[in-house]
């Protein structure tokens, strides 16, 4: 049994005829009564009283009727729904931001994409890359934007962002007016850091370790902002890409880091071998081409 048969079955019951339903219905008056038929004997029941002038509905028909009109309703509101999901006309997506980024190009493609397809909305979460990595995986989240590099059996990547960190100074630091500072000249200085939960947190231990030294952290947190506070309020310093050191209001002052050079890479990231609805896609397609057209201007 399928859906025709049972489509078919409404319609003859409907029009009590084989002839006036296979013409509404644009198949060969045998081709219905064919499917009749074989809905009769895959039941086990008559469906029609054919002893009269016109089709009457038997008390087995009557019973199955009911219930075939629900199936054949909610395979068309599934059908409908199904189409509306291809075609963009509902779709919710959620994406991981952390808050070191400055979102506004991001934000600035997400109300691009809102304008073409208006029903399709957005959940943001902010964390960082370890925490957005484990949601993605966890399916809390359908795409997000870290740090690289991320575990590549998991994740497919899209970069979009490579720049180099900087130390961040108060203007009244000893180090202010230099242009170039080696890593291993810092490790005396208090470091104000992001937490464990971003990839920048391990980046910047493993290049001070690298460079010879422990760095002795002071204080931890998820906002770059805090950040900027506490740098100037004297506390410590800070590594933190150009970007973002740009976004301090407070007046301070970014140092190239020699002896290693540092830097980081964002992109985007989503599961590998996972289903992806089609509004995740279709994000993933427009802001990929979004993203590549800023970075050529």
């Amino acid at each position: 049994m399928d859906i025709r048969h049972l489509t078919y079955f409404i319609e003859v019951s409907r029009f009590e005829s084989f002839t006036r339903a296979a013409d509404y219905l644009y198949v060969t008056q045998p081709t219905i009564s064919k499917m009749i038929k074989n809905l009769e004997e895959e039941l086990g029941v008559e469906l029609f009283d054919r002893s009269r002038k016109k089709l009457v509905l038997t008390d087995a028909g009557r019973a199955i009727y009911a219930k075939a009109e629900t199936i054949v309703k909610a395979s068309e509101n599934l059908k409908t729904e199904l189409d509306d999901l291809i075609g963009l006309q509902r779709g919710h997506i959620r994406i991981g931001l952390p808050p070191i980024l400055d979102a506004e190009r991001v934000i600035r493609i997400l109300g691009e994409f809102h304008d073409l397809h208006p029903h399709i909305t957005f959940e943001l979460i902010e964390n960082g890359t370890k925490r957005i990595e484990e949601d993605i995986l966890k399916e809390n989240l359908d795409v997000g934007i870290a740090v690289l590099p991320t575990e590549e059996e998991e994740f497919h990547t899209f970069s979009f962002i490579q720049e180099e960190l900087g130390v961040v100074v108060p203007l009244s630091h000893p180090l202010a007016n230099r242009k170039r500072i080696d890593l291993q000249e810092l490790e005396h200085e208090n470091f104000i850091t992001f937490n464990k939960d971003f990839a920048l947190y391990e980046r910047i231990h493993d290049a001070c370790r690298q460079a010879g030294f422990q760095p002795k952290t002071v204080s931890e947190s998820s906002q770059w902002d805090f950040i900027g506070k506490m740098i100037t309020s004297g506390l410590g310093i800070s590594i933190l890409p150009y970007s973002v050191a740009a976004l301090l209001k407070e007046e301070v002052r970014v140092i190239k880091v020699r002896n290693p050079v540092l830097d980081w890479n964002v992109a985007l990231i989503w599961r590998k071998n996972h289903y992806l609805s089609y509004a995740t896609k279709e994000w993933l397609r427009f802001t990929q081409e979004r993203l590549i057209e800023n970075t050529s201007d």
